[in-house]
């Protein structure tokens, strides 16, 4: 198959605005992908339909597609032969690599037409933007290999890969989706949170009885052990083993022989208490190797777990909160478990949010007793309650600075996750930024820049940054309709995608929230 015609189905996917001729174009690419049984050239042609390359780093960056050839006249290259050229892209190291690593690109880009080129350099700078998210992908996946979207879906859940899921249902059919399932050592996307204002609203959504259990303020960890191998897995799935040797010894230490559990790292100071987020963020970014000696160290890394995915042979993420709960219980010390609260009454709840804060924790997590672990979906069995309006945000774009702020980055440009696509601005913000956040974030941004005016500089939405505020009001000046009362930065979130920002929905909730808590 020829690479034009994948590009062909992107500038069609984008020029259309129907969910469902978008998914026809989609499944039409599939289908002909598969036509040669060929799997590497479905995955690689999957990859592209989804605005990612099969190689996930290439060593090429937005500089280096500067100055392409000119286009050639015609398609030749194939889905095969771009995948090809990609890994070579990737392979190079050494001596001469950046020479060598542009002479490739050259090479690739002239065999090129315009629209092709166009669509590469998107998928390498990570900007393909043609509307074709990956709930619209999994519905062409389906529709092209004729297979039930449930199956679809739930294998990705629990492979965490499109491509590998489009192979399977494509080559194999059902029986192929079906062989995905929970493996120990291949972490899965982790169950999320919505956000409430108050506890009492968040057992509205959970539904009672539920759990309530403290919020620590660490470093999202999935831990996964098997035998006497022990992995560490970030937020976003990267592997943190070697990062982490307090949390593989504490995982060592558990009476069971294999384990799939989810959790926080924090730092823990010799009184107990949890050290601030930047020190446990900076303190596992760092291998063994390059971290202060011991006598400097404020506190010792330590696992939280708070569920239990697999143990002994058992998969637990179908099974309800209540009985994961136990089975985690029943391996886990309770000094390594997060503080836990189960009740029906919201006087309950609020006891053990005033006990979490005064514990120094962030705030709660209200669960419902009988969900499944629901992985990768933010959903209402997991709500979190904050003592102050938090939310994860990504910068659309940044105004220079004047005055003491004069050649940095400052006013940010904060925009809302809109669940059809694309970000909503909600205003901006220039408060609550150091020195060392404003010299960080001006580099950050220009290396994300798209548009680099005198004024704005717009970037790339990739970068989540955490906006703490003071409420929500309405505004005709925003196209959400709504904007942030005194908007501060608290700090960035970069173990957070954008897809993993909250939504347009999630801020106007709480403008319905302070409505009726003065009305």
């Amino acid at each position: 198959m020829l690479f034009a015609d994948v590009a062909g189905t992107s500038a069609a996917v984008a020029a259309t605005s129907a969910r469902r001729a978008k998914v026809e174009l989609l499944a039409a690419a599939l289908r002909a992908l598969a036509e040669a049984g060929d799997p590497v050239q479905i995955e690689a042609g999957a990859a592209y339909l989804a605005g990612e390359m099969r190689q996930r780093q290439i060593g090429v960056g937005w500089a280096g597609l500067r100055d392409l050839p000119a286009p050639a006249e015609h398609p030749s290259l194939t889905v095969r032969q771009v995948d090809a050229s990609l890994a070579e892209l990737g392979a190079v190291a050494g001596p001469g690599s950046v020479a060598r690593r542009r002479t490739l690109v050259h090479q690739l880009f002239a065999a090129l037409t315009t629209d092709e080129q166009r669509m590469l350099a998107a998928i390498i700078s990570g900007e393909l933007r043609q509307g074709a998210q990956a709930g619209l992908l999994a519905d062409a996946i389906a529709a092209a290999a004729a297979v039930p979207l449930a199956a679809v879906r739930r294998a990705l859940l629990l492979a965490g890969d499109l491509r590998k899921v489009a192979v399977a249902a494509l080559v194999e059919g059902e029986a192929g989706l079906a062989a995905f399932h929970l493996r120990v050592g291949r972490p899965l996307a982790p169950m999320l949170a919505q956000s409430a204002p108050s506890v009492e609203e968040a057992l509205v959504a959970t539904g009672v009885p539920a759990a309530v259990d403290a919020k620590l303020d660490g470093v999202r960890v999935q831990v996964h052990r098997d035998g006497t191998d022990v992995a560490v897995f970030s937020r976003s799935l990267d592997d943190i083993t070697a990062r982490m040797p307090e949390i593989v010894a504490a995982t060592l230490a558990l009476d069971v022989t294999t384990a799939v559990l989810d959790g926080e790292a924090l730092l823990v100071d010799e009184a107990g208490r949890a050290r601030p987020f930047q020190e446990i963020s900076g303190h596992a970014a760092r291998s063994p190797g390059r971290r202060p000696p011991a006598a400097a160290v404020a506190g010792r890394m330590t696992p939280f777990f708070f569920d239990a995915l697999h143990l002994d042979g058992h998969d637990l993420i179908d099974e309800p909160g209540s009985r994961r709960w136990a089975a985690l219980d029943a391996v886990v010390p309770p000094a390594n478990r997060v503080a836990r609260t189960v009740g029906d009454a919201p006087e309950a709840g609020a006891a053990a949010f005033a006990e979490a804060l005064d514990r120094g924790h962030e705030g709660v997590v209200v669960k419902a007793v009988d969900a499944p672990y629901d992985v990768g979906r933010r959903g209402t069995a997991w709500v979190k309650v904050k003592p102050r309006h938090t939310l994860d945000l990504v910068v659309l774009a940044a105004e220079w600075g004047h005055g003491r702020r004069r050649g940095w980055l400052s006013n940010l440009h904060l925009g809302a996750r809109d669940p059809a696509g694309g970000f909503v601005m909600l205003g901006k913000t220039f408060k609550g930024l150091t020195d060392a956040m404003l010299a960080w974030q001006t580099q950050r941004l220009l290396d994300l820049a798209v548009d680099r005016g005198d004024w704005v500089v717009t970037v790339r939405p990739e970068l989540v940054v955490e906006i703490a505020f003071d409420g929500v009001q309405a505004s005709t000046r925003y196209p959400g309709g709504v904007a942030l009362r005194f908007a501060r930065v608290l700090r960035y979130r970069e173990d957070k995608s954008a897809a993993e920002a909250d939504t347009i929905d999630a801020v106007r909730a709480f403008a319905h929230a302070a409505h009726r808590s003065t009305s």
